[in-house]
């Protein structure tokens, strides 16, 4: 890991977001005391996993009390 105080890391801003590009974590200091603030780090996409539609299809039943007074719209925030 790298670190940089913050004069250096704007002075060298392209230069840094190359190494954090090829994998490099990049620490930031700041003040006389140099003290550690933040961490530039490679970006990495969420895994996320695809969500299989109707998986509850024909096992779950939803009833509504007879005096549930709220319209379709209302339930799904669609009249807010």
């Amino acid at each position: 890991m790298i670190t940089l105080h913050v004069s250096e890391l704007k002075a060298q801003f392209s230069k840094v977001l190359a190494a954090v590009r090829a994998g490099e974590r990049i620490g930031i200091l700041y003040g006389q005391s140099r003290e550690p603030v933040a961490m530039i780090v490679p970006y990495e996409p969420p895994n996320v996993q695809e969500r299989e539609v109707g998986f509850l299809d024909g096992k779950v039943t939803i009833e509504f009390m007879d005096d549930f007074d709220m319209i379709a719209e209302e339930l799904l925030g669609h009249g807010m």
